[in-house]
């Protein structure tokens, strides 16, 4: 069973909230922050990796269409989501994500 895409417009409200959350925050509790930055930094993963795949799908459509038509698609999408798999691993640094 293939995983459930990323809703991008679902996972970006989060993030605002999460970002809402700290700057309505007078004193910020340590132990509720840190999970708060690590919720985003989650989220900041899976986005990025949904918005890889989308890129794909684009490119794909675009090669389809300057191609005239859909012959041999599998075998061309196959080498680009591999590589979107293999762009989208765990590189994201917490440290990195703008908080």
């Amino acid at each position: 069973m293939a995983d459930k895409p990323v809703n991008l417009k679902e996972s970006l409200k989060k993030l605002n909230e999460i970002v809402e959350w700290f700057e309505s925050q007078e004193e910020i509790d340590v132990e509720a922050g840190l999970g708060k930055v690590k919720e985003g930094a989650a989220l900041v993963k899976v986005c990025k990796r949904r918005l890889s795949e989308i890129e794909n799908e684009f490119e794909q459509i675009q090669r389809d269409v300057e191609g005239g038509g859909t012959k041999g698609v599998s075998a061309k999408v196959a080498p680009a989501r591999a590589k979107a798999s293999q762009d989208s691993t765990d590189n994201t640094n917490p440290e990195e994500v703008p908080f």
